[in-house]
């Protein structure tokens, strides 16, 4: 049984500036730890994908990050792990408590079948894993095999923690109420009549070289490339409902730079509770655009429940102090363009449609990711 702080004065030594998680009991102490230290940055997960999400991007910022949860939500890190994380070999280290251990005492009923294949599971999908250190004179050599195989690899790497790793700590200080913005419904029934690509292209031609833009998989990365490929964007290829949690863990690590996130209707309603985490850190330098076309196109087109659903007032109601929609590339560039100085969301009405020759982009994931690491780490850093 180790001290919480001494691991994470370690990790901290090692540049982990950044933890985000989905608390477990196992993990009270740590997670308690975390949050009452003003030197780290701790984002409360909606859930254990969007942690994973949240870590790449405050790795891709500089700043690199652990994302800690339970064995039984590994199923919901599945899809960034394999499709994002691997894919772009953006190392994240993982803290993974193990419910339901067969070698340990006897646990809930839903807990069996996780605890019996969590290690297995790890293997299956390519990450590299050992027990969380329970004797503090093993911490220092874990995170240098840990930060030495991610740093090879460009992979994840993963601590499964035992129950009682971890020495008893004081709760952390509850956070006080936000006041949220008011906001009247922004459905007004108005036709949608531009394109994804005419938004896309305004969005382009008002960026500078420390305006960052992270798109969503699918087509709207697929159009952004064919507009123009430039390294400061950031084609999020997989991990379908991340890239707005990518944008948030690249805004709080380079506050610095203006982070948009260029995110779709379906991909967004596949994992809502993001916005919460957002509308609750509140960057002041990250735009988040929806482009919402009531459609999943690049899968056949069928329907989104976007007909019903106020994306706009449902980010005021997550705390986006600006939230809007609009219907004309004029208007978003506008916003875009504007200084920042709050969290925005805007939900473009978008009307389907995609040339016939769209092309996939050639250049690789890991070299749009190190290509845009390279043009962050240019950009002088400035208060």
């Amino acid at each position: 049984m180790i001290a919480s702080a001494l691991f994470v004065a370690a990790a901290r030594a090692r540049g982990f500036g950044l933890w985000t998680g989905v608390p477990c009991s196992y993990l009270t102490s740590f997670l308690n730890e975390v949050i009452s230290n003003r030197d780290l940055t701790y984002v409360a997960a909606s859930n254990e994908g969007e942690a994973v999400a949240v870590a790449v991007g405050s790795h891709i910022g500089g700043t690199p990050a652990i994302a800690m949860f339970q064995n039984s939500g590994l199923g919901n890190a599945v899809s960034p792990l394999t499709s994002l994380s691997h894919t772009h070999r953006i190392p994240v280290l993982l803290i993974v408590s193990r419910r339901g251990d067969p070698e340990g005492a006897a646990d809930e009923p839903q807990h069996e079948l996780m605890g019996e294949i969590t290690t297995r599971m790890l293997d299956v999908i390519g990450i590299a894993w050992e027990r969380f250190p329970e004797d503090a004179n093993e911490v220092d050599a874990c995170l240098e095999r840990a930060t030495a195989h991610m740093e090879k690899t460009g992979l994840a790497y993963a601590l499964v923690m035992r129950k009682g790793a971890v020495t008893p700590g004081p709760a952390p200080e509850l956070p006080r109420a936000r006041t949220l913005p008011v906001i009247a419904s922004t459905l007004d029934g108005t036709p949608a009549h531009t394109l994804k690509r005419e938004y896309l292209a305004a969005l382009q031609a008002a960026a500078t070289d420390r305006d960052i833009l992270v798109s969503t998989t699918g087509y709207t990365s697929r159009e952004l490339y064919a507009l123009g490929d430039h390294p400061n964007q950031l084609y999020v290829v997989g991990a379908m409902g991340c890239v707005s949690s990518v944008g948030l863990g690249l805004a709080l690590a380079r506050p610095d730079v203006r982070v948009t996130v260029i995110d779709g209707d379906g991909s967004a309603l596949m994992r809502l509770g993001a916005l919460a985490a957002i509308g609750y850190q509140r960057p002041l330098n990250l735009l988040h655009i929806v482009l919402d076309n009531g459609m999943h196109e690049s899968t056949g087109g069928q329907f989104t429940v976007t007909s019903s659903v106020d994306l706009a007032a449902v980010a005021a109601a997550c705390g986006y102090p600006a939230s809007t929609r609009v219907y004309d590339p004029e208007t978003l560039k506008d916003i875009f363009s504007a200084p920042r100085r709050e969290l925005g969301f805007v939900c473009a009405a978008v009307a389907p449609g995609v040339p016939d020759t769209l092309p996939r982009p050639t250049i690789t994931p890991p070299q749009v990711t190190q290509r845009l690491r390279d043009h962050l780490a240019r950009l002088e850093r400035s208060p």
